[in-house]
């Protein structure tokens, strides 16, 4: 095993171990023959009537507001980022192959297919309503691949399922509160969108959480450890290195208008931080030495991200408006 996994390998034997739990709950995956497809929540352009149906589609879509677009395309460019982390995941399935038949391995597959269709389906959403500027978001969905993407959970493979249960329920939350959004601007075809989206999040959530689950049982000083490394600072947001050629603060300001929309909120942070330590019954695990320091760290955590929450949110509220190439350079 390379050194910088020596200190780990106990790790990776409990994950290797739990292949047969991991089995059991692949049904948290849809067959392909169920699975829904982009093309059954967009227009038919292949029907003799695809003119009218682009024109239904579109007009719902004049409704929405800058706000809300600068959000969808942001949520849209990092799950564009699909194969940045595909590829850093992959220390938690080590199929190095590529067609390893072992249940780490089939997992992370089909969790790559599902989750492909989701930037596939906002994409062409985005295209077809003709209210932003494609080539600009194109060029930011180019600079976030190239740019990578470190969750921080190298080399210790239970960081990548703390990470993944976390990101997965913060996905969830934002693309369901698009989907509220939109249907209150008048734009069902996105509320649809989003809400079918949020419901493949949620699948992935609930089996992230399961296998964490199941690492705090078999090991719980590392898994404990392992969380507290996580939230040390905060979770690394896979969009984080988004760059469109000509703001060098993107993710920032789209994060922005996220909070003030409420779409994505230090609320929801703390919150999420609050269901994961309940989930895993953190306060209750019998532990010892450094794991009962981050015992204890990690049970403050959710308190110390509320308490600055509102001050947090009345200054984003204070900001000056930003531009974005994605809807023309208009100010949000």
């Amino acid at each position: 095993m390379p050194t910088e996994f020596s200190n780990y390998e106990h790790h990776f034997d409990i994950l290797h171990n739990m292949q047969d739990v991991v089995q059991d709950n692949l049904g948290y995956l849809s067959p392909v023959d169920k699975a829904w497809q982009p093309t059954d929540y967009l227009p038919d352009l292949t029907a003799g009537n695809w003119h009218q149906q682009v024109q239904d589609f579109r007009t719902p879509a004049q409704s929405l507001s800058d706000e809300t677009l600068v959000v969808l395309v942001g949520d849209m460019v990092t799950e564009e980022a699909l194969p940045s982390y595909s590829v850093s995941l992959n220390l938690i399935a080590r199929d190095h192959e590529g067609t390893t038949q072992k249940p780490w391995a089939k997992w992370m597959r089909a969790w790559s297919a599902e989750e492909n269709r989701h930037g596939d389906l906002l994409n062409a959403y985005l295209r077809l309503t003709g209210r932003v500027d494609m080539r600009s978001i194109e060029v930011t969905i180019h600079h976030l691949i190239a740019n990578g993407f470190n969750p921080r959970a190298y080399p210790d493979p239970y960081n990548g399922l703390v990470y993944t249960s976390f990101q997965e329920r913060a996905t969830r939350i934002s693309h369901n509160n698009v989907a509220k959004v939109a249907a209150a601007q008048g734009d069902p075809n996105l509320a649809k969108i989003c809400l079918r989206i949020s419901g493949d999040e949620a699948r992935h959530e609930a089996f992230y959480t399961i296998m964490t689950g199941k690492v705090m049982e078999a090991d719980p000083e590392g898994g404990i450890l392992a969380f507290r490394e996580m939230m040390r600072g905060l979770i690394a947001m896979p969009g984080r290195l988004m760059y469109d050629g000509k703001d060098a603060d993107l993710f920032d300001h789209f994060a922005v208008v996220a909070q003030r929309m409420g779409v994505y909120t230090v609320h929801d942070y703390a919150a999420i931080i609050e269901h994961l330590i309940k989930t895993w019954d953190i306060a209750s695990r019998s532990v010892s030495g450094a794991a009962a320091k981050a015992q204890e760290y990690l049970c403050k955590q959710a308190e110390r991200y509320l308490s600055h929450a509102d001050r947090i949110a009345d200054f984003q509220r204070g900001l000056p408006p930003v531009t974005f190439s994605w809807i023309q350079g208009r100010a949000v």
